[in-house]
């Protein structure tokens, strides 16, 4: 796929209503192949690329019957999960209203609201298998202060995973920066069986986004009573 330059590059003239930022960000949309095939394929964005490309190395979509999509908006995820897995049942959640999927269930609200998670396993009936997290903190324009925020939404989307997956399940969520911290990879591989950090060729060079993948949800530890 060609990433543009030479010929076929789209190039967006300046408009008065428009900053020389917001040129170029429509300038790469209009010249980004993910971009281009996602709408040739029908999905809502192109970040769908990226579940796609974590999936072929990583396999985790696969036999999975009942899967939670946190951060759901605006679906591609989800969208990808309904054509690769039409039996099993699909239940996603976001602050963002979205559009209906076909055969998935779709909650507006807060994942962080106390009642979010119970309502989640609620609506899909039963542990997932899979559990999927694009969330991330909306930015404040400092570095630091935004992967914390975004730290702080997978480590409650772990604590979530742990607190629901049925034994053997798979975790996957976006990570800023080099990945997740120290501790929050200490906790995964406390409770999966192999845990692994990748950038799929879909994420943007540029970006500092990365993902991690938890695979084989080694089981909740029975609390043993005083």
């Amino acid at each position: 796929m060609s990433r543009g330059g030479g010929r076929g590059h789209t190039r967006v003239k300046t408009s008065r209503g428009r900053t020389p930022q917001s040129n170029r960000w429509l300038e790469r949309q209009l010249n980004d192949p993910y971009v281009k095939r996602a709408k040739a394929e029908g999905y809502r964005s192109r970040a769908v690329y990226k579940l796609l490309e974590l999936d072929e190395k990583f396999d985790f979509l696969k036999g999975s019957k009942r899967v939670i999509d946190l951060g759901i908006a605006p679906g591609g995820w989800t969208q990808l999960v309904r054509k690769r897995l039409p039996k099993a049942a699909v239940v996603g959640i976001d602050l963002l209203p979205v559009d209906p999927i076909d055969g998935a269930t779709i909650l507006q609200m807060d994942f962080m609201d106390d009642a979010a998670p119970d309502r989640l396993v609620e609506e899909l009936g039963g542990a997932p298998d899979l559990i999927l997290s694009d969330m991330a903190a909306n930015t404040v324009g400092h570095a630091q202060t935004d992967a914390l925020r975004t730290l702080g939404l997978v480590e409650a989307a772990l604590d979530f995973a742990i607190r629901t997956l049925a034994p053997g399940g798979d975790f996957v969520a976006k990570v800023f920066a080099g990945g997740a911290d120290s501790a929050l990879v200490a906790e995964m591989k406390r409770n999966f069986t192999t845990v692994k950090h990748a950038k799929p060729p879909a994420s943007r060079k540029g970006s500092v986004e990365w993902f991690v993948v938890a695979q084989g949800f080694k089981g909740r530890t029975e609390e043993v009573p005083e």
